[in-house]
């Protein structure tokens, strides 16, 4: 058996060394491996075509992200898991993006943003954070991790997610209309799922407070951008903030490249420390061979 590594050769290096170190009766190939059907574990971003066909014994896929929406999870073969990333550097880096973001949008970072590019010097008033709900949505682990990093600005936080949650300091809700009417500052750390693709819409932008902000940090394809834009407009949504789009990269021209209320960084909130991977990929692999179930194996039937 071997592992296949198909993500950047910088990565792969790590990768490479990790397993030399701590799993040396391991073949470990990177880009291709001299005998396909000896391949047991693939790490990559997405399945490559002909899967089935070129790697027969593949048990696992090894995500290289923390998400997993890229795989077509209904065309691979029924044998082969796939195991999300959830090495700790991750959540670290979201941590910090999200509360960048939260306190950008809090203190009206685009608009002074717009104002310098204009030559202005107009003072906005202030609002204190005690006074600004903050509302995340999405309540897995990189949600809670985002909410611990905000509890020390004493910002009003609340939470909404499918099923029930209880975080201390933090008002969770499972009642969507509830958890938008009381939230000023919007985070969206959702998977994409059939049940989000699209969630983030005029109706849902129209049960938010008139100036609320939106910081994205899930899926381009959850954001409605026509939708958001007309919020924009009207002002329902004061101002937003941006990691990812659909598609990635924009094409040249697009509104949102140049919207005077709008930040936009290239789906960079979070990358994978490689050598923090490498060792969750190890360790998903020893359990595997112990019979046991790997940390991070999606549930198939959900999509996450």
């Amino acid at each position: 058996m071997a592992v296949l590594f198909l993500s950047t050769p910088e990565r792969g290096a790590v990768f490479r060394e990790v397993f030399a170190r701590d799993l040396p009766d391991m073949p470990f190939h990177v880009g291709q491996a001299p005998d396909p059907h000896a391949v047991r574990y693939l790490v990559a971003w997405t399945a490559p075509e002909g899967l089935a066909r070129d790697y027969p014994n593949l048990r696992l896929i090894f995500s290289v992200g923390a998400g997993v929406d890229q795989f077509d999870l209904a065309a691979l073969p029924q044998d082969v898991g796939v195991v999300r990333m959830l090495e700790p550097g991750i959540a670290r880096q979201m941590r910090e993006y999200a509360t960048m973001a939260t306190l950008a949008m809090h203190r009206d970072l685009p608009a002074y943003l717009d104002q310098q590019r204009r030559g202005e010097w107009l003072p906005r008033m202030n609002v204190d954070a005690a006074d600004r709900r903050v509302g995340v949505m999405g309540l897995g682990n990189l949600g809670q991790a985002v909410l611990e990093s905000l509890r020390p600005f004493g910002f009003d936080l609340a939470g909404w997610s499918r099923s029930p949650r209880r975080i201390e300091g933090v008002a969770c809700h499972t009642d969507l209309d509830a958890f938008l009417a009381r939230t000023d500052i919007l985070l969206c750390l959702l998977p994409l799922t059939a049940e989000t693709e699209g969630m983030l819409d005029a109706d849902l932008f129209d049960k938010l407070p008139m100036g609320a902000r939106l910081v994205h940090l899930g899926r381009g394809r959850q954001l409605d951008a026509d939708a958001l834009r007309q919020a924009l407009d009207s002002g329902r949504i004061a101002q937003a903030m941006l990691d990812v789009t659909e598609p990635e990269p924009l094409p040249a021209g697009h509104w949102l490249w140049r919207h005077p209320r709008v930040i936009l960084t290239p789906h960079v909130a979070s990358q994978t420390v490689a050598h923090e991977g490498a060792l969750h990929v190890l360790a998903g692999i020893r359990a595997d061979l112990r019979g046991q179930r790997p940390e991070g194996l999606v549930d198939r039937a959900r999509g996450y």
